[in-house]
């Protein structure tokens, strides 16, 4: 699941630190884009974006990276990929099928150490082709996933740790036929090409995927020079927060990467470049699965076909950081957004909106300030249904909101009463206090309204 020198723009101009020079319309086009989300919705702290236009690249940055060094943001400033990190995966999938290292139908139990029990469904394995499309069966989430510091969430969930989830689960659906996002499965599968290749994940990307496309500062280890421009990644309240590092599940989201190294990755996927891989990323997209309407998934990729155009994405997120990388088949524009704070709905939305105007660019959302007082009227719970509770905890001046079973989340004024949640697309409104205590509130989120009764 899962994050952030001088710029050679391909035919462009040249930008640094959001300003421009005045006959570049595109990049002054870009710019503006950014400085509505980043100065007006204050969404992030700073970001860079990267455009493909008719084969030349587009580059723009505006804000701050918020590091110690103060370097200003470019297109070598490093960001941690998230789950972008799972398109590599599933490259080194499709170079190791066609190196006849695997198969896409091989169980995945082949390759896991004796003794080390797969769930199974009906007598059907789960294949590394069903881990791969995130139709595996597996929950996005191991049930025993229980971190002793939440700011680094996954650096102790440990390989003995997922063999013992994998012994107990029970599957629910039969592998391949049903969708769930698979932080899981792509960390089980990342694994198991480990395994096979008796190489370290990051080994396996630095020499089969970095290094033939020359991205050089694209890895999970920092090197002194890519720390130099790391940026630093913030929560929505725009507070610093740690780095996050992946152990058994690095193949969900562990690599850092930065945007001159993404479009070397795009120019290959679009096939501006000769590279050695092009028949594994051919083979990346030749399988599709369906998700939903308009959408299906790829190995690893998102396939979207809306406004007569096919959309191929992923985006990707960690506590500091949001990002987004993808392209148009039909019109062959391609973008990459790189936010170091987590702003993910709203980076994937203007992420889309780069590749095609057509898509809705995220609403911008001035924040305004709310007494404390009625802040703190607002405090309690409200029960949606019997079995979905939202607790409202005011703490001065800003509010926090937590759904059962949920993680807590800051939610932001647009007005007396109404809030908006930057981590997902939601919005809440609340009734105005009566007696002291607002009665009730409204979750506003995928198109429905969803009212809340205060409990006493």
């Amino acid at each position: 699941m899962l994050h952030r020198r001088s710029v050679l723009l391909g035919g462009s101009a040249l930008l640094l630190g959001g300003r421009l020079h005045a006959q570049s319309t595109p990049e002054r086009d870009l710019v503006a884009l950014l400085q509505d989300h980043v100065d007006v919705g204050r969404e992030t702290m700073g970001l860079v974006a990267g455009r493909i236009v008719d084969g030349h690249r587009i580059v723009a940055s505006h804000g701050r990276s918020g590091s110690a060094n103060g370097r200003p943001l470019d297109a070598d400033t490093v960001f941690e990929i998230g789950s972008i990190t799972k398109v590599f995966t599933a490259l080194l999938l499709a170079d190791m099928v066609l190196r006849g290292e695997l198969a896409l139908d091989d169980p995945a139990s082949k390759f896991l150490p004796a003794g080390v029990a797969m769930p199974e469904l009906k007598g059907v394995p789960i294949s590394l082709l069903d881990l791969a499309t995130y139709t595996s069966g597996l929950p996005n989430m191991p049930d025993n996933f229980a971190p002793k510091d939440p700011a680094n969430p996954y650096a102790d969930y440990t390989s003995d740790r997922l063999y013992d989830f994998l012994a107990r689960h029970k599957l629910a659906y039969v592998p391949g036929k049903h969708y769930e996002y698979a932080n899981l499965g792509f960390g089980l599968l990342g694994h198991i090409l480990e395994l096979r290749a008796g190489k370290s994940y990051e080994d396996l990307v630095t020499s089969r995927i970095a290094a033939p496309l020359g991205m050089d500062d694209t890895r999970i280890t920092l090197s002194s020079a890519m720390r130099e421009r790391l940026a630093q990644g913030h929560n929505t309240s725009m507070a610093p927060v740690a780095n996050w590092d992946l152990a058994a599940l690095a193949g969900a989201g562990a690599l850092r990467s930065t945007a001159n190294d993404l479009f070397k990755f795009l120019e290959a996927y679009l096939g501006m470049r000769e590279t050695p891989l092009a028949e594994a990323m051919k083979m990346t997209l030749s399988i599709r699965r369906p998700r939903e309407t308009q959408r299906d998934v790829a190995m690893g990729w998102f396939v979207s076909t809306r406004f007569d155009d096919e959309v191929i994405w992923k985006d990707g997120g960690t506590g500091g950081y949001a990002t987004v990388v993808g392209y148009s088949t039909k019109s062959r524009k391609a973008a990459i957004l790189l936010s170091n704070a987590n702003d993910y709905t709203a980076n994937l939305s203007l992420g889309m909106n780069m590749i095609n105007p057509a898509y809705e660019p995220p609403k911008i959302r001035r924040v305004v300030p709310v007494d404390a007082a009625l802040l703190a009227a607002y405090a309690g719970r409200y029960q949606i249904v019997p079995t979905f509770v939202l607790t409202v905890r005011a703490d001065g001046i800003r509010l926090f909101v937590q759904a059962t079973g949920q993680a807590e989340f800051e939610v932001f004024a647009e007005s007396d009463t109404d809030f908006f949640y930057r981590a997902v697309n939601a919005q809440l409104t609340f009734a105005r206090p009566e007696g002291g205590a607002a009665a009730m509130l409204t979750l506003h989120q995928n198109g429905k309204d969803m009212r809340g009764t205060r409990l006493p």
